[in-house]
């Protein structure tokens, strides 16, 4: 059976075919969601690193694209200090093509591009539920899969998309200009190092036309500031234009009583979950940064970025927490549907430092580059 796939790296000309993988098969859940890229799968590539490369697998004999993952590589902060860092992602396998051994296939490519040395270890992450993912990847991997080891949760909370009055107290908050991108920058760099994973931005990732932060600008950013003195940060991401998460199906109570629980919504002025086969309409809270992970900083800017969110047309403010972030209590006070997933490092033996050297610094991960 092997005879009948081929295995390589992705060009434009498999747009169409990895568009259509995407949409037909949508990632389980509560939810189930396709994650889908119109126009074009490639301009969702960029955010998620400088170097990216999407391993295909196509079935011969009937040209389908049968299966895909993405190999990505982009600068974070590893105990303090900057480095490339992998990331091993958006596995997707057509369901009529499942089969162990064709992940395990495109595993032996990800090794080889792995010997290029850009990297030292990646992490990954797999969604609560993905049963199938959890035994091929973890439980019962084979010998040449990265090993996968468990380092936290990760909670991504569906904020409802309202207005809210602002916070009474705390912090000022007001909307970024071009001319605080200087100060955001090194206020990023200062405090974001003190956090696992923590993206290592400079100010050219914020220029015009930059991949990792396409379709976000310097105005997205909202500064809370104490004295005069920049004290937390944090953007609200529109990825709406290159990145759609669709609605495939509902399960358990959602499936019978969304109608009742939509109704519900609508008396607490929020948006209505879409029915299947539409898109969610969201926007990100983007590099969450607060000095010395002050909750009073935090929630004056999180109220901000509800009410811009629904002004905007949004349902949903995704905001991506892991389990020991103090921060995550102040985003569960708001209504919101929770989404769980384990996030791990993947390392080949010979990368097996990578995961050992890792202080107990908070995790934090940029869901909305993944």
């Amino acid at each position: 059976m092997m005879r009948d796939f081929a295995f390589g790296l992705a060009t434009t000309a498999d747009d169409q075919d990895i568009q259509r993988l995407l949409r037909e098969n949508p990632v389980p859940g509560r939810v189930a969601i396709s994650y889908e890229r119109a126009p074009s799968y490639f301009h969702g590539c960029g955010v998620m690193g400088e170097s990216h490369q999407t391993v295909i697998a196509r079935h011969l004999p009937s040209g389908m694209l049968a299966g895909l993952g993405c190999r990505t590589v982009r600068r974070l902060f590893i105990n303090g200090r900057e480095e490339q860092v992998g990331y091993l992602g958006q596995l997707r396998v057509d369901r009529r093509f499942r089969a162990r051994w064709l992940v395990s296939a495109g595993f032996r490519l990800f090794r080889e591009l792995d010997r290029d040395q850009r990297t030292n270890g990646y992490i990954t992450t797999i969604i609560d539920g993905n049963r199938v993912a959890q035994g091929i990847l973890v439980d019962r991997a084979r010998p040449h899969f990265p090993r996968y080891r468990e380092i936290d949760r990760l909670h991504t909370l569906a904020l409802a998309a309202r207005p809210l009055k602002p916070a009474g107290r705390g912090p000022e908050v007001r909307r970024a200009c071009g001319a605080d991108l200087e100060a955001i920058v090194a206020f990023l760099r200062q405090h974001g190092k003190e956090k696992q994973f923590y993206p290592a931005l400079r100010a050219e990732d914020f220029t015009s036309g930059s991949p990792l932060t396409r379709g976000f600008r310097i105005s997205d950013f909202f500064m809370a500031t104490r004295g005069g003195a920049l004290c937390g940060v944090v953007g609200l991401w529109d990825q709406s234009a290159f990145k759609q998460p669709v609605v495939r199906g509902y399960s358990g109570l959602l499936r019978w009583g969304r109608p009742l629980y939509n109704g519900y919504l609508r008396c607490r002025g929020e948006k209505p979950l879409p029915p299947p086969g539409a898109p969610i309409p969201l926007a990100y809270a983007a590099f969450t940064c607060i000095a010395d992970n002050d909750p009073a900083v935090f929630d004056p800017l999180l109220r901000h970025l509800c009410t811009t969110a629904a002004e905007r047309g949004h349902g949903r403010l995704m905001v991506g927490l892991t389990e020991r972030d103090p921060l995550l209590p102040v985003a569960r006070r708001y209504p919101h549907i929770p989404y769980g997933s384990r996030l791990y490092t993947a390392c080949w033996k010979e990368e097996s430092q990578f995961h050992e050297r890792l202080d107990r610094r908070v995790s934090h991960l940029e869901i909305a580059a993944i």
